[in-house]
């Protein structure tokens, strides 16, 4: 336990770098497609204290976590889709163009 403490004191010591990587274009959402921040997170990185770009750290992946989600979601749905229209081995392609 005294370890964790000494590790998060030690975080405290050094700046909280940016979580850009160079792709600075808005998604559908309004959040950046490299980092996932907000217009306004972007806009005031330099100017909040380490508490808030912490906050905002973990939004970003909590918002990483959710596209990854809904991705693997659309994924398993097309996979499903894929396999329910797959014409059946004695059917004739005319008894499926109904």
């Amino acid at each position: 336990m005294s370890d964790q403490k000494a590790q998060s004191e030690q975080l405290e010591f050094f700046e909280i770098p940016s979580p850009c990587i160079g792709v600075c274009e808005s998604g559908p959402r309004g959040f950046c497609k490299g980092c996932l921040r907000s217009r306004d997170e972007r806009l005031y990185w330099l100017q909040v204290n380490d508490t808030t770009k912490r906050q905002i750290l973990a939004a970003c992946a909590r918002r990483k976590r959710a596209i990854i989600a809904r991705a693997r979601k659309q994924q398993q749905a097309e996979k499903t889709l894929d396999a329910n229209s797959q014409i059946g081995l004695f059917e004739s392609e005319t008894s499926n163009k109904k």
